[in-house]
C-alpha cells in the first residue's frame, strides 16, 4: 500500500467486517482497540443550565498515574483525555506513548493531524516515505492523511512522547477513516516495562 487511500484494500476490509469479523484482517489486528466499543463523540443533550453545571463540575486535573498502560511488548500507551475518558473534553484527545529501546510502532494513517511532544529519547518518523528525525524537547506534527510510523533509535533507552489530537472533531464530522498498514512486532522487548511514575 503506497498511500492512505487504497480503495481496493478498504473494500476488502469492509467485506471482512460485514462477514461478522470485529477487526480488520491484517495479522495482529485483534488488538483491543479494534474489538472494543468506543465513544468517539458523546451526545450533547439536556438543558443549557444542566449542561453548564455538568461542565463546571468536571475535574480540571487528570493524573496519568490513574490510567493503566496498555499494549506491549515494545510500545505502551495510555489515553488521559478524550471524550471516552474525560467528560470535560469533546474536541481533543491526549495520550502518552512509550517505546522500548529500539522499538517502533505501527505504520498507519488517519485523517486527523497530531502533534507529538518528545519528552524523552531520540528517534525518527517516516511520513509518506520521508524520514524526520526527532529528540527530547522537539515537537513534531503529523499532517492530515499522512501514512506514518514512529521509531525509537536508542538501543539502550526508552522514548516517551506526549500526543495531542483533534481526533474527536474529525470523528464528529464523520472523517473517521483510519488504516493500519503494518503492525509492530508482537515478540521482542518482553522484559521492557513502561514507567511507573507517569
Amino acid at each position: 500500500m503506497t498511500g492512505l487511500y487504497d480503495r481496493d484494500k478498504l473494500s476488502d476490509d469492509r467485506d471482512h467486517m460485514r462477514e461478522g469479523h470485529d477487526h480488520p484482517p491484517e495479522p495482529g489486528a485483534n488488538w483491543d482497540r479494534w474489538a472494543k466499543e468506543r465513544v468517539f463523540v458523546r451526545a450533547i443533550k439536556g438543558t443549557y443550565n444542566g449542561l453548564y453545571e455538568q461542565l463546571i463540575d468536571q475535574p480540571r486535573v487528570y493524573k496519568s498515574r490513574d490510567t493503566a498502560w496498555k499494549g506491549g511488548p515494545g510500545l505502551y500507551g495510555k489515553h488521559i483525555i478524550s471524550p471516552q475518558h474525560a467528560e470535560v473534553a469533546q474536541s481533543i484527545e491526549t495520550h502518552i506513548e512509550v517505546y522500548a529501546p529500539g522499538a517502533y510502532g505501527q505504520k498507519h494513517g488517519h485523517l486527523n493531524s497530531a502533534v507529538f511532544y518528545v519528552l524523552e529519547g531520540k528517534g525518527h518518523d517516516i511520513h509518506d516515505g520521508k524520514r524526520i528525525d526527532w529528540k527530547a524537547g522537539d515537537a513534531m506534527i503529523v499532517e492530515n492523511g499522512c501514512v506514518h510510523q514512529h521509531f525509537n533509535d536508542d538501543p539502550d533507552n526508552q522514548a516517551l512522547l506526549l500526543v495531542f489530537k483533534a481526533k474527536p472533531l474529525f470523528h464528529f464530522m464523520h472523517l473517521i477513516f483510519q488504516k493500519i498498514v503494518s503492525f509492530p512486532p508482537t515478540e521482542g522487548n518482553e522484559d521492557f516495562r513502561p514507567p511507573t511514575d507517569l
